[in-house]
């Protein structure tokens, strides 16, 4: 058997912890895993009750957050390196920036046979200034040529990676899409739905958008508020925004829908009645999406976005920039109209047309359960990283070793 080490950033809710999860579990006998991750921003809903839920009790690196710390980041690179040594991996394989960084340096110092790494998404842009994305560009092309593979979720994130931002060369790039659970977004729809409604105190004719996501900066959560502005203006149907998740912005957002005369609700001061609703966090997505009626989002960058594949999978119709992988997550025209992350005015545009136009709602929602189910279901992305692991494996010469 084969022992595989696995790192990710930290337990926040999201499709890497999904991702991490499903591999540790659903992984080929042949592999034996040790899950590790950091700990999540305190703005951030935790994930840990994922892979418990899953017979999975992580190993937690209690250092290794998101934001940079030498003192925090050395100590979690020494912890990181303890594992190593009494673990004794065949394969680190690294989920994200931190763990990709901490971990493969740590794995490189123990001359780990194998060092995988996928990127979840990339900070090379919309996220710093130039001086300090080239500085991440640099430190991940040394770390890139010290790994045995890179993974992609999409064939776009590899272009970008491998062409545009020359992290390394294409043939070093694997792409293996994310895989969910995506049953419990298609069973009892109706009474998840009734949950939901009942809740937020809405009616039937109560056209329900929203959008999921942290509350930060790259999710542009600013231009959803615009457009649900400018629609709420000339549609006659009675709307309500659901902004769920958390984050730093929050604040801002609330500061926006005051300038802009849009009514919101949060936890701490609710408000039936209100146009805009804070929901934070809410665990159960499968509720949110069986009660939602549209799933929108605004972000400059996006790796593989989990909300989009469980619309889908619920069938619900989406509105998205496009940006990332996120063509290679929907069928554009089929399940989602999308927009350029510059351009505003056709994302209030598409929000206007799928608020308006229930026949062109039922149609989008049509084609979605079916291809995801198909292309990100959990056995799939489980069978596609074994593959890949014994491949790299054979190209070591341990496998006719040890098998």
């Amino acid at each position: 058997m084969f022992r595989v080490l696995r790192l990710i950033n930290r337990f926040n809710l999201g499709g890497p912890t999904y991702n991490v999860t499903y591999l540790t579990k659903f992984i080929s006998p042949e592999f034996e895993t040790l899950l590790a991750g950091g700990v999540k921003d305190e703005s951030e809903a935790s994930s840990e009750h994922i892979p418990l839920e899953y017979g999975i009790k992580p190993v937690i690196i209690d250092k290794m957050r998101r934001s940079i710390n030498p003192v925090n980041d050395i100590l979690a690179y020494k912890k990181i390196k303890k594992l190593i040594r009494d673990y004794k991996p065949h394969i680190v394989h690294t989920h994200a920036s931190k763990a990709g960084f901490l971990g493969r340096m740590a794995a490189i110092s123990c001359n780990v046979p194998i060092i995988v790494h996928t990127f979840h998404g990339h900070v090379f842009h919309s996220y710093f200034d130039n001086i300090q994305t080239s500085v991440y560009k640099n430190i991940e092309k040394y770390l890139a040529a010290r790994s045995t593979a890179l993974i992609a979720l999409s064939e776009k994130q590899k272009i970008e990676l491998s062409q545009i931002h020359t992290i390394a060369p294409a043939e070093k790039f694997h792409v293996i899409p994310l895989g969910f659970d995506l049953e419990r977004f298609w069973t009892d729809t109706d009474a998840k739905r009734e949950i939901f409604r009942t809740q937020y105190k809405l009616d039937e004719d109560t056209v329900a958008i929203g959008i999921i996501g942290r509350l930060v900066p790259i999710k542009n959560h600013a231009l959803f508020l615009q457009a649900f502005k400018s629609v709420e203006e000339k549609s006659q149907k009675n709307t309500k925004a659901f902004i769920i998740g958390d984050g730093e912005l929050k604040k801002t957002l609330i500061q926006q829908c005051i300038e802009n005369d849009l009514s919101f609700s949060t936890i701490e001061d609710p408000n039936p009645s209100a146009k805009v609703i804070f929901t934070s966090w809410i665990k159960e997505a499968d509720i949110a999406m069986a009660g939602l009626d549209i799933v929108a989002l605004s972000s400059l960058n996006e790796g593989t976005p989990v909300s989009l594949i469980e619309a889908q999978a619920a069938g619900k119709p989406i509105i998205s920039t496009i940006t990332g992988g996120i063509e290679n997550v929907v069928i554009p025209g089929e399940t989602a109209l999308l927009s350029p992350v510059n351009g505003s005015a056709l994302f209030s545009e598409n929000l206007y047309k799928l608020l308006n136009d229930a026949e062109l709602r039922h149609k989008l929602s049509q084609k979605g359960r079916a291809f995801v189910n198909k292309n990100f279901s959990y056995n799939t992305l489980a069978d596609n990283m074994s593959s890949l692991y014994k491949k790299l494996l054979i190209n070591k010469g341990l496998w006719k070793i040890e098998n």
